[in-house]
């Protein structure tokens, strides 16, 4: 059959879960047996969020060919299982800079550029997926940022209404809504969801389905109301209410037809309703556990998204574990030698966090010494694994001064340092050491029983500063183990410290490559040796 185009927007209010519901279309649709893919719209002019605060974005998600994307792309996988590539998350900045780039090229032969036709017809040519003819979807699912009504989004929402005229019934707009409740009057308000529709309206959009988000049961009559006012049919309104988990989201949209509306709408035979047993298995799971493990998170960024992939990979792995994960914050601009033994009370497990710059690096790096001293399974990524390498360096090798010269560039003992091919690069937005690349594992190690005795692994990175191979061998001597090395660049990948329960460093991003399907074997392991305490 020819593609069919989902495009998923929002109305009333920002972060009602547009990405949790296009994931969750996406996992119906693929338990149908259809090949999907979702893409992700955002209408900020950065090219992508690789420079942005995560105060401001939430993490960054990198892709498998080393794209720096929002971190809805991470529910995306975590939900289908698909692997993400740059084709799946689009900026305005990407589209005016390939505009304007066309433009000075002379592909314009001298006409004025404009938003419309040209940034439109950019736009229209990214959601199509004209640039991957080679590979066919059988629905394209595009979730657009921002909310209905914000003027940077009016490009995209024109692209979509020509995209609807031109698609015909290949096409579907699914828009999500909030229904407030007024604990004042006892009521739940429609008027909201009512504006935001007319708003959408107003720009040529009929939507197809309406997903309204409430955080108590809505009845029948409150959805025909919506139905009556929004020119939407009944069977086609339907609620997402608050879920004990993101993941009962699929089910919960499966319950009350959400595949099957968007499948009538566009004409295909609805059939029968998949059973979905692997995904109720591991609900089964999640609803069964019940004994809780307690897991810190030393970082920096005292919010919830900040951490996102790292926070949903311990809870996958809890639940694979039979237990909840608890998982704590502890600031490491907090952390000093006199209280970090209360800071870390109670933990059974430590994960110290990835992340850039100086503040809070120190207590990372007295939070490391406390947990290997006292045998607390310990993972560290990314610069969390090097916090864990200069703490070894100063208090086990005696390097008095050992640092990383991106925290101090005079130190004698730069036991981390910038990667060579580093040293040459002056822009800041997507030139670091990003993607996907192989590491091949010491057959004697505790990450190779992990990887299922796997000799050869690939995970993704981003980072610029490496662990220093002239140090090599003193750390190995001294008893932290190099066992993860990449078999072209020589970079060391993985440390660890085998006398000890769990002490395990990774230089790349697991938590990238984690699925509720198929959570990853590192998290796994390491939940199981803090349950082990």
């Amino acid at each position: 059959m020819d593609t069919k185009y989902i495009f998923v927007t929002g109305g009333v209010v920002s972060s009602l879960g547009k990405g949790i519901i296009s994931a969750s279309i996406g996992k119906l649709l693929q338990a149908r047996g259809y090949r999907i893919t979702i893409q992700k719209f955002d209408p900020y002019i950065n090219i992508d969020p690789g420079t942005l605060n995560p105060y401001e974005h939430g993490e960054c998600y990198v892709t498998a060919d080393g794209m720096e994307t929002d971190l809805d792309l991470g529910h995306y996988e975590r939900f289908t299982g698909i692997e993400t590539t740059c084709h799946n998350s689009i900026t305005t900045g990407r589209i005016y800079k390939t505009v304007i780039d066309r433009e000075r090229h002379g592909d314009y032969l001298g006409k004025t550029i404009q938003v419309v036709p040209h940034i439109t017809d950019e736009i229209k040519r990214r959601m199509l997926r004209e640039e991957e003819k080679d590979e066919r979807f059988d629905f394209v699912i595009t979730e657009v940022g921002g909310t209905i009504g914000d003027i940077e989004s009016a490009p995209f929402m024109e692209a979509i209404r020509q995209l609807r005229w031109q698609l015909g019934r290949d096409a579907v707009c699914v828009h999500l809504t909030y229904v407030p409740y007024l604990k004042a009057a006892d009521e739940l308000k429609t008027k909201p969801t009512q504006h935001s529709v007319k708003e959408l309206q107003s720009m040529g959009i009929q939507p197809d389905i309406l997903v309204l988000r409430t955080e108590r049961h809505l009845d029948d009559a409150m959805r025909l109301k919506v139905a009556s006012f929004c020119n939407v049919d009944l069977e086609c309104v339907v609620q997402s209410e608050d879920m004990p988990s993101i993941y009962e989201v699929p089910v919960n949209m499966q319950r009350q037809g959400l595949d099957a509306a968007i499948l009538r709408k566009i004409g295909i035979p609805v059939g029968e309703t998949p059973a979905m047993k692997s995904w109720h298995d591991f609900l089964d799971k999640q609803h069964h556990a019940s004994r809780e493990v307690h897991i810190g998170l030393v970082g920096k960024y005292d919010l919830q998204d900040a951490y996102k992939s790292i926070r949903e990979s311990l809870n996958l792995a809890g639940i694979y574990n039979e237990v909840r994960t608890k998982l704590h914050f502890i600031n490491s601009e907090n952390i000093n030698e006199k209280n970090v033994g209360e800071k870390l009370e109670g933990m059974q497990g430590v994960l110290i966090c990835p992340g850039f710059g100086q503040r809070g690096i120190e207590g990372k790096i007295i939070a490391a010494e406390y947990c290997r001293t006292h045998d607390v399974p310990t993972f560290g990524i990314c610069l969390g694994m090097q916090m864990m390498v200069i703490e070894f360096a100063r208090n086990v090798l005696g390097f008095q001064d050992a640092n990383s010269s991106e925290m101090s560039s005079d130190t004698k003992h730069p036991v981390i340092d910038l990667m060579e091919d580093q040293k040459t690069v002056k822009q800041m937005g997507g030139t670091m050491r990003l993607g996907v690349y192989e590491c091949e594992l010491a057959r004697d190690s505790r990450a190779y029983e992990v990887y299922g005795q796997e000799s050869l692994i690939k995970e993704r990175h981003r980072h610029r500063y490496e662990f220093n191979n002239q140090f090599l061998s003193e750390f190995e001597d001294a008893g932290m183990k190099c066992v993860g090395i990449n078999p072209s660049a020589k970079l060391v990948e993985i440390v660890e410290i085998p006398d000890k329960k769990w002490y395990i460093g990774t230089q790349f991003h697991p938590e990238y490559s984690s699925t509720v399907l198929h959570p990853h074997p590192l998290f796994l392991s390491f939940v199981k040796a803090c349950i082990e305490i």
